[in-house]
């Protein structure tokens, strides 16, 4: 399923505004804002290609949560994770053969990494730098295709000045980081889909 041109036309417009900065004591939101290059930029292709991957999964994502007893308004913790696993053996089971490199396709891999250099680079890249692996685990953590977001490390949080150089995903994926690898995750089935390594030194 490709996005609507609207949605793409949409992101493929300069920022009009900087990204907001979230209260203190609050994570930053793990969606980029609609942003993007010069449809006429060499990168639009690369892009285009990202989100018609990224639109696949979101599509796989729904039909198979769409099989699932919906979650009750009055949720407990239990019911919130027999959801997500119940959700992510389907997703497993239909990406079977899912490899790194399915979504982030290796150019898109090279244009993350070019797009993030700056952030990481400038003169907030060691704030930016500490506040993404703040609460990482000291632990060997080894990342698997649609494998289970790692229980011992805490959801990373995503500063907006990483968000502000990537583009904007559907509600079902989040930008975040596992160490320097950048990942994509679903939060409804506490999975990794694919990932970017190594996406800032």
């Amino acid at each position: 399923m490709l996005l609507p041109a609207l949605a793409l036309t949409a992101w493929l417009l300069p920022f009009q505004t900087p990204p907001v900065q979230p209260p203190p004591g609050q994570r930053a939101p793990a969606a980029s804002p609609k942003k993007s290059v010069n449809p006429n930029d060499a990168d639009a292709a690369v892009i285009k290609e990202f989100l018609k991957r990224v639109d696949a999964y979101v599509a796989l994502h729904k039909k198979f949560e769409g099989t699932l007893p919906a979650l009750p308004k009055q949720t407990n913790p239990q019911q919130i994770d027999q959801h997500e696993r119940a959700l992510a053996k389907l997703i497993q089971g239909g990406r079977a053969g899912a490899k790194q490199g399915d979504l982030f396709t290796p150019q898109m891999q090279v244009l993350v990494r070019r797009l993030l250099r700056p952030v990481f680079a400038g003169s907030d890249g060691g704030h930016v730098r500490a506040e993404i692996m703040d609460n990482e685990s000291k632990g060997s953590i080894v990342l698997t295709p649609n494998g289970r977001y790692p229980d011992e490390i805490p959801v990373s949080t995503v500063p907006p000045q990483v968000l502000a150089n990537l583009p904007k995903l559907a509600e079902e994926l989040e930008y975040r980081f596992v160490r320097q690898n950048m990942i994509l995750f679903d939060p409804h089935a506490h999975i990794i889909p694919d990932w970017v390594p190594l996406a800032f030194k």
